[in-house]
Order: C-alpha cells, then sequence, then structure tokens
C-alpha cells in the first residue's frame, strides 16, 4: 500500500519546531509519515498518531524498526490519554497537518474527492457516519445549514432541496452522483468559477469527520502537554479552522485586558506564550508544484 501526500508548507512546518536531539514530538496527523521522517532524523522520541488505519499500518511498515518512534491508532484530540499509556509526561512539540491526504483524496475506495467517481464515504477512520449517511438520511434544513455552515455555499438551501428530491426517487450512492446534483443547483456563471462541488463536500467531509467539533479542544488539551519552550505548529486548509486556530492562539498570547486608564494591572493576565511568526503561506514556487497547497497556512505558539 502506498500511502502519498505531498505535505505543504514542509520545510516551514519542521522549522518551525525547532528541532534537536532533546526533543519529545508529536505529529498528530501522520498519514504517510513525510513530517514524522523529518522530525525522527532529528528528535529524541517521535509519536505518530493517525486515525486513519491505512495510515496506520503503512507507518508501522516505515518506522518499525526505529527505536525512537511510536506509532499510535487515534485521535490527536486524545493526546492526554495517548501520553499517559506511552508514560509519557510532557513533550516539546506538536504538529497538526489538517488537511486530506493526497491518498485519500485519490484513492477510489474513499468518496473523499469530487474528481473521482467513487462510493460516498469521507469517513478519516473509516468508522461511524459516512458522507452516504449524511446525503440520504439528514433532513433539508439540517443538510442546508451544514453546506452553508462549513462550506459557505450561498446555494447551500437550493443545493439541500435538490438531494432531497434526487433521493426520494433513489438513494444517492456515489461522489458523481452527487457532484451532478449540485451543478444542477447552481446558475451557469457560477460552473465557471472553478468546481462547483468543493465547497459542499468540504461541508459533507468536516461533518463526517466531526473536524471542528474538537479542534479546540484538542488545542487546549496539547497545551497541557507542552513542557516550557513546546511549540504547537498547525497547518489549516480552510478558513473556519484556520480561525479557531488563529483565535486559539491569540487567546494564549493575550495579556493585561485593564482598560488603558487604569495605573496598574489589577486583572492579572499574563501571555502563557508568544507567537514565533504570525503566519505562513506557501510560495508561488510551490504552488505551481502542488496546487492543493493554495488555501494552507502555517500558524505556530510557543510556550513560556
Amino acid at each position: 500500500m502506498e500511502f502519498n501526500h505531498k505535505s505543504v508548507l514542509f520545510d516551514e512546518a519542521i522549522s518551525s519546531l525547532e528541532l534537536n536531539e532533546n526533543k519529545i514530538i508529536v505529529d498528530g496527523t501522520a498519514g504517510g509519515g513525510g513530517h514524522s521522517a523529518q522530525i525522527a532524523k532529528t528528535a529524541k522520541r517521535l509519536i505518530a498518531i493517525d486515525r486513519d488505519p491505512d495510515a496506520v499500518k503503512v507507518l508501522t511498515e516505515r518506522f518499525g524498526s526505529c527505536r525512537n518512534v511510536s506509532v499510535v491508532h487515534g485521535n490527536f484530540a486524545d493526546i492526554k490519554s495517548i501520553l499517559s499509556k506511552l508514560e509519557v509526561n510532557g513533550i516539546d512539540g506538536m504538529l497538526l497537518d489538517l488537511g486530506v491526504s493526497s491518498y485519500q483524496l485519490d484513492n477510489g475506495d474513499r468518496g473523499f474527492s469530487f474528481h473521482r467517481n467513487a462510493p460516498l464515504d469521507m469517513r478519516m477512520s473509516k468508522e461511524g457516519v459516512s458522507a452516504r449517511d449524511v446525503v440520504n438520511t439528514y433532513d433539508e434544513q439540517k443538510l442546508a445549514d451544514i453546506i452553508w455552515k462549513y462550506g459557505e455555499e450561498k446555494y447551500s438551501r437550493v443545493i439541500a432541496r435538490n438531494i432531497v428530491a434526487a433521493r426520494a426517487f433513489r438513494q444517492i450512492e456515489t461522489t458523481f452522483e452527487l457532484v451532478d446534483i449540485i451543478k444542477k443547483s447552481m446558475p451557469a456563471r457560477e460552473l465557471k468559477k472553478g468546481h462547483p462541488a468543493r465547497k459542499t463536500f468540504q461541508a459533507i467531509r468536516i461533518e463526517v469527520n466531526g473536524e471542528l467539533d474538537r479542534l479546540e479542544e484538542s488545542l487546549d488539551n496539547a497545551f497541557d502537554c507542552l513542557n516550557s519552550n513546546g511549540i504547537i505548529s498547525v497547518i489549516t486548509f480552510h478558513s473556519l479552522e484556520d480561525r479557531i486556530v488563529k483565535e486559539k492562539f491569540a487567546q494564549w498570547t493575550r495579556g493585561c485586558t485593564c482598560p488603558k486608564e487604569f495605573p496598574v494591572c489589577v486583572c492579572g493576565n499574563k501571555p502563557k506564550g508568544e507567537l514565533p511568526f504570525k503566519s505562513k503561506v506557501p510560495s508561488e514556487s510551490e504552488l505551481s508544484e502542488n496546487p492543493r497547497a493554495r488555501s494552507s497556512r502555517l500558524r505556530a505558539f510557543k510556550k513560556y
């Protein structure tokens, strides 16, 4: 099995972790091990986590002989329990690449891509509610709300209405069946502005995998596990998750909130860390090699 993923902002992400031979680092979305392989070369210990069983199989094969690497099948949101089981008391860095891997997008069985005809699935863990379940069982209002909230799709209500109308005749089973419904829900002028299904597929994928439900909790858990001078680096791929990361980092770096006219601080609020940089986006050369990187952004936080 080949689990390929062209890691975006690769050099920037690795650099942001400030690696050395004394650090314990967690790759919370290890995928095929692109970032992990580079981290393992320098770090004292790497804990590579992924919720996708296909990824875990590849990671185990790739790092089975590496004494400083632990591969874990799990969700990075559960970092506290994962570290407890490994008897690790603290970490010096955590990397989260929140994008869907190239393997998941390109694999014909996974149903993530609107460019490939496949069964509607989209489950990163291969467990639980699938995209097929969402499309065929959610009522019209709930579908519209999800497509708007997670996809910011302005034609969400029309798309939801047409999905419900189509499934009244027969179940929607494949990605291309859903793409056809989405295309028919938009005026012709919109079909020329990039792929019409992108936002709806993003919304359904986020719903299926609960991608935003536990992100803030996950960041708080990671913060609690960080040693002094530990770093959390996060690569996001859409504005919804980037907003959560940005606001959480801002919260951690916020100091005194007393009115300016107060002669002394009475709130007692102190920054918990700093931002090594504001944010980073892919270079033009990277975008030319990997168009999927176009919406990615890297943010980092360093704990005091």
